[in-house]
């Protein structure tokens, strides 16, 4: 099985909401990830027939469905805030696709509502109706309704989103499992990298209506080409700091390290380094120093985020492992490994430096 969006765009009062989409997806699962108002829900809306395109094409398993209406394709879709039928139990609301279809008799209608309560964890609730669960069961029910019913393409657009973090980790790993199988598309749509990371699946990073980047999320992650992929993987939000290359260095906020490739002196680059990249205790020969103002700690109990300033009223977060306690106003060092740091032209389009392997730190 395979989708196929073809040159996809979509327009809305006067702003380009899809811009010149191109993308193949196979049977399995597959993560899309972009930050807030990236596209993601337009382009699953696409894919499902709820939203017709200005142009392109959505092609399923080598046929063009563009102008089919949603009722008539085999497709599942489950939005970010649950929608089930009120009036309807549990039960009926997972059995209601079920009763459509004439492949499912009876004793196998059962049978499937009871496999797919089992695993969404519903299943002590199937008497009741949705105005007497929490809003977490509600978006279990309805993750649960979409996947009773073999479909070519199942859309699933942030579904855990709502529910607490146990249960979303819970359900991370079901449907991972769930997925690995699938003899359809399912397109997964999520908005925090982490999921995308723990889910392992090929991945799509969408951007201001626009792919930015296919591939291995791990990959992306280690080796982003973009500074926008880098920050659309990276939470917390990376550090961003100016550069200038003079005579083989970037200089940085009055310390420099060697520059990576041949670069011509005067050009500005932008650094990008993660907060669980920086340190206040030099552990690292040749490590950049950064004096700094302690503004504001942050404790979560597990982890401290250290918020910083630096020289020109540059701000800089610290992820520092524990509880750990700092006084507002002293004067501290931060410390970054230039292995560590991420180095783009002003644009942000192209990588000039991935990891120490590509330049002489201590050169």
């Amino acid at each position: 099985m395979t989708l196929i969006l073809d040159g996809v765009s979509v327009r809305q009062r006067g702003e380009t909401w899809l811009d010149d989409i191109r993308l193949e997806l196979s049977n399995g699962m597959t993560t899309l990830v972009g930050p807030m108002t990236a596209g993601k829900t337009t382009l699953m809306r696409v894919a499902a027939g709820l939203l017709p395109p200005d142009s392109g094409r959505v092609v399923v398993d080598g046929k063009d469905v563009t102008a089919i209406p949603v009722r008539k394709r085999s497709v599942a879709f489950v939005y970010q805030q649950f929608i089930n039928y009120p009036s309807l139990s549990v039960y009926e609301n997972i059995a209601s696709p079920l009763r459509l279809d004439p492949a499912f008799h009876r004793e196998g209608i059962d049978r499937r509502v009871r496999e797919v309560a089992e695993l969404m964890g519903i299943s002590g609730l199937l008497d009741r109706r949705p105005a007497e669960l929490s809003g977490g069961q509600q978006q279990r029910t309805a993750i649960a309704r979409a996947l009773a019913r073999p479909v070519d393409v199942l859309l699933l657009d942030e579904p855990l989103a709502n529910l607490d973090f146990k249960l979303r980790e819970q359900l991370r790993a079901d449907l991972k499992t769930m997925f690995a199988g699938s003899r359809g598309v399912v397109l997964y749509s999520t908005a925090d990298p982490n999921e995308a990371l723990t889910f392992a699946a090929p991945t799509v990073v969408l951007g201001e209506g626009r792919i930015q980047s296919v591939g291995d999320a791990a990959d992306m992650y280690a080796r982003p080409p973009s500074l926008a992929v880098a920050a659309t993987l990276s939470d917390p939000p990376l550090n961003l700091l100016p550069g200038v290359v003079r005579d083989g260095r970037i200089e940085c906020l009055g310390t420099s390290f060697p520059a990576p490739r041949a670069h011509a002196s005067g050009h500005n680059v932008m650094l990008a380094v993660r907060p669980h990249q920086v340190t206040i205790a030099r552990d690292t020969p040749g490590a950049l120093e950064l004096p700094a103002e302690i503004r504001l700690a942050e404790v979560t109990g597990s982890a401290t985020f250290l918020h910083l300033l630096l020289e020109g009223s540059r701000h800089l977060v610290a992820h520092l492992p524990g509880t750990q306690l700092f006084t507002p106003g002293e004067s501290t060092v931060a410390y970054v490994d230039p292995a560590h740091i991420f180095v783009f032209d002003e644009a942000g389009g192209r990588l000039l430096a991935t990891s120490a392997a590509e330049v002489d730190l201590h050169g």
